[in-house]
């Protein structure tokens, strides 16, 4: 069995970790909460939900605990704490190691710039899953796991990543347009951002008939940038990007219905962001997940006012300013409709 080390223990990062665990690999968690990093040593970190259900445990350690050099580090903290994380990891990355970003964004551009890009592999997650409390994590629903290297080539080491990811989730894909993946979860993540400015629940917000104009426009200016970079998104869990680009209404209104059904399947029915403003009181990645997006629509001469305006709404909320509630999402439609 492969060897593994979970940098950044929680969500998405813990879950992962510990279905690989139970499949007989040798996971190192990483975390910088000690009450959770105790917890996964005395084993006893618990992954509960309608998709697995069981406790296990293992190594684990606080990043400035860890020891000696690895070959495969899955990095999986929050987007606006991806160059700390890594610049912490660095030391302990071989030589002919890789780093996997199983992050929301467009993370790996940060990492390959710290690590150097022949270090840096592409991975994009869209399975459902919420940090409860050290040693406690909430795994919702299966979604997309897609695996792929920085030029699309295909390699041993992206090869035995992929068989490795297989055995947490046995329908990861092995892509040569990873990015295209990354670049499609940018307009879905959108919609998810928009909904965490309300209470609303994910299936509901894409469902409010005053949300369409806010949600097409949003997807379809995020989209606009990618066709800009010269990358073809790609679909994944009912979310059809080429739909929203060519503003097929047929196509759109299939989509969102999917999307729609998707959500409403799900044990998690409010984003990770509205989690992390309404519940952990604590600052989102919003703002660090759409930086690269509008700074590629900056170096292209595009304008992004809708993310712009989302960010400046997400930012009011996390600094006490805002109140999360219609009125928020009231005030992003009218930049859209703008």
């Amino acid at each position: 069995m492969e060897s593994v080390v979970i940098w950044g223990s929680g969500a998405i990062g813990g879950t992962i970790g510990a279905c690989l665990r139970r499949a007989g690999h040798d996971v190192l968690f990483v975390d910088v909460v000690p009450e959770h990093v105790e917890a996964i040593s005395a084993g006893k970190l618990r992954i509960e939900g309608p998709v697995v259900d069981f406790t296990i445990g293992g190594p684990a350690a606080l990043p400035e605990q860890v020891k000696g050099r690895h070959k495969l580090i899955i990095l999986a903290v929050k987007a606006h704490h991806t160059e700390a994380a890594t610049r912490a990891l660095l030391p302990h990355l071989a030589e002919d190691g890789a780093v996997v970003s199983c992050q929301n964004g467009l993370n790996e551009l940060t990492i390959a710039e710290i690590v150097g890009r022949q270090r840096t592999i592409g991975a994009f997650v869209n399975f459902y899953a919420d940090y409860m409390a050290p040693g406690h994590i909430s795994y919702a629903k299966r979604g997309a796991v897609v695996v792929g290297e920085m030029d699309g080539s295909r390699t041993p080491r992206l090869e035995a990543l992929h068989r490795m990811l297989r055995d947490f989730d046995e329908d990861a894909v092995l892509s040569d347009n990873v990015f295209g993946y990354l670049w499609g979860k940018g307009g879905y993540g959108a919609i998810l951002k928009a909904s965490a400015l309300t209470n609303d629940t994910i299936a509901d917000f894409i469902a409010a008939p005053e949300r369409r104009v806010l949600i097409l426009r949003l997807v379809q200016e995020i989209l606009a940038v990618a066709a800009a970079e010269g990358v073809t998104p790609l679909g994944f869990d009912g979310f059809d990007p080429i739909a929203f680009m060519q503003r097929d209404e047929a196509a759109i209104e299939a989509s969102m219905q999917r999307m729609i059904a998707f959500n409403r399947g799900s044990a998690k029915p409010r984003s990770g962001v509205w989690r992390d403003l309404a519940i952990r009181k604590r600052q989102t990645d919003v703002v660090a997940q759409l930086a690269p997006v509008r700074a590629a629509a900056r170096g292209h001469g595009l304008a992004t006012p809708i993310a712009d305006k989302l960010a400046e709404l997400i930012s009011e909320i996390e600094q006490g300013r805002r109140e999360i509630g219609p009125e928020a999402a009231d005030a992003l439609s009218l930049a859209a409709q703008s």
